[in-house]
């Protein structure tokens, strides 16, 4: 008779990259750089994709002090946009290293569109106060853990007042990209 008790174990699926020339080509790392950060990626994630909480060790890694902690947990590579990894949603090696070359090492112009496509949720080219809310929360829950005094309770909101009123330039209630850059840039 055959049993099937839910017990069976199945082995962890390795994985190889796509090409570290690609991904070189796509990045500011050079090629040991790459070679270093894949074995360490294949010794924590070797399946190639990590999830919210060792996504958030590996970064930290990068950042000891954790003053970008909160970043850890909406960063993606590829496309410059940002992502909130939940609950089985995880992150592709190539992602994290796209991501964490513009953050380390890419130009103003990379760093302001990186920036603003982490608050721009939905991608639909505008900030909403409610999307800078989200993002705000996360990235102060994350601090308040390390952070003393704690921050109070509506120090995120208060962030996203004071942001909308330097970005918001039409008072229209969105910020956008142009908005966004302009007021970066002065």
């Amino acid at each position: 008779a055959d049993s099937c008790d839910g017990d069976v174990e199945l082995p962890a699926v390795r994985h190889q990259p796509e090409g570290l020339e690609q991904l070189q080509a796509h990045t500011k790392f050079t090629k040991k750089e790459l070679q270093s950060l894949y074995r360490g990626f294949k010794n924590d994630c070797p399946s190639g994709r990590v999830d919210k909480e060792t996504f958030t060790l590996i970064y930290a890694q990068f950042f000891p002090q954790g003053v970008v902690n909160g970043h850890a947990a909406v960063l993606r590579g590829g496309t410059g946009g940002a992502v909130s990894p939940g609950r089985g949603v995880t992150v592709p090696l190539q992602d994290f290293v796209v991501g964490l070359s513009v953050l380390l090492r890419g130009t103003v112009q990379e760093k302001l569109n990186w920036a603003f496509n982490l608050y721009d949720i939905n991608k639909d080219g505008c900030i909403t106060k409610e999307e800078m809310l989200a993002i705000m929360r996360s990235i102060y829950d994350m601090m308040g853990r390390c952070t003393l005094p704690a921050p109070r309770d509506s120090a995120p909101a208060e962030h996203v007042e004071h942001f909308f009123q330097k970005m918001d330039r039409n008072g229209d209630g969105v910020v956008t990209f142009e908005e966004f850059l302009e007021t970066c840039q002065q």
